[in-house]
């Protein structure tokens, strides 16, 4: 047995459930605390991994490029004597501010909608982000895709390596994430979220302008996505508008999110591992068992399974619960019959 091949296969394996977590974390913050029913994450996926594509990717003539910008070598003018790779930190950047400012605009004119509406609504401007990287050539080479996306610290590092600082970046990249939306969420801000979730009647009366609170989830938990994206390009290194079909760029997150727990960022980064554990494991399987259909089928038993044996998923939803009493203890009749 090849120990090295499983290492290289579990260090891949880890890298794509974390970026699938990310996805899985900036659903939760839409759905598990403010209950927007986004389905169109492909959307925020696609625009989050093309803008750090093509801000990264080389343009035909660097020299020239550089000639024109510059007016000399990139390195001349310090931009990548920090110690890290500064185009890399651009197109992370870059991603979450794209997708933050296309949620800002999508949310303006969708989230005054009902949940159903809602939903309709996100799917077809995810479709039409798709197809629009599909059919306009110019933009991103059309069907053919975007190839050869650079490596982070690719000039650096060994190809046999790579993976394995990717893994790191990764994970940090995840861990501040998971510490930003948890501290989010936890927050006054946060909580707000939660009675918008439960009572949007109640919350209004309190005097909180509910669509502002849910335009700034749906804007936070875009950007949180468009990071993801920016992650998943540089580790793929190649895009095409059939990699955003919604069955793996929106159906899967959502699984994930449902298994983990929605409502809570343990859950959601847990189910993340468990349901990519599903989708990459089987397809070592046999014949037809190894079929994407198949692995499809699987992912939707183990929804089912999850709804009737832990309807609140895998972690569900930490509540705390506040018992008020109407007299003090002292003064209470001690029999239990006052």
């Amino acid at each position: 047995m090849d120990l090295s091949g499983i290492l290289d296969y579990l260090v891949g394996f880890a890298i794509m459930a974390m970026i699938y977590a990310i996805f899985a974390l900036g659903l939760n913050v839409h759905w598990g605390f403010t209950g927007l029913f986004n389905i169109g994450i492909a959307g925020f996926f696609a625009l989050g991994a093309y803008t750090a594509a093509l801000l990264t990717s080389p343009p035909p003539d660097p020299e020239q490029f550089e000639d024109f910008i510059f007016g000399g070598n990139l390195a001349q003018h310090g931009l990548l004597n920090f110690g890290i790779d500064l185009w890399f930190v651009v197109g992370i950047a870059a991603a979450a501010a794209v997708c933050g400012i296309v949620a800002l605009i999508i949310g303006t004119i969708t989230l005054r909608l009902n949940d159903d509406y809602l939903s309709i609504a996100t799917l077809g401007i995810a479709e039409s982000v798709r197809f629009f990287f599909l059919n306009e050539k110019w933009a991103a080479n059309g069907s053919k895709g975007l190839y050869r996306i650079p490596k982070f610290m690719g000039d650096l590092v060994a190809p046999e390596n790579y993976d394995y600082l990717y893994l790191v970046v990764v994970l940090i990249v995840l861990a501040l994430l998971f510490a930003a939306v948890q501290r989010a969420v936890r927050s006054p801000w946060g909580r707000v979220l939660r009675a918008i979730r439960e009572d949007e009647t109640a919350t209004a009366a309190a005097g909180k302008n509910i669509f502002h609170f849910k335009l700034q989830a749906f804007v936070f938990g875009s950007m949180v996505m468009g990071i993801g994206g920016a992650l998943f390009a540089h580790h793929v290194r190649f895009l095409s508008p059939l990699t955003f079909d919604p069955l793996l760029a929106t159906f899967v997150i959502w699984a994930m999110l449902m298994v983990g727990g929605s409502g809570n960022n343990v859950g959601a980064v847990l189910g993340a591992f468990v349901v990519w554990g599903v989708w990459a494991g089987t397809q070592f399987l046999p014949g037809v068992f190894a079929d994407p259909s198949f692995r499809l089928c699987m992912i939707g038993v183990l929804i089912v399974a999850i709804m009737l044996l832990r309807p609140g998923g895998l972690v569900g939803e930490w509540r705390r619960m506040v018992v008020r009493t109407t007299a003090p203890p002292a003064t209470r009749d001690p029999t239990g019959f006052d």
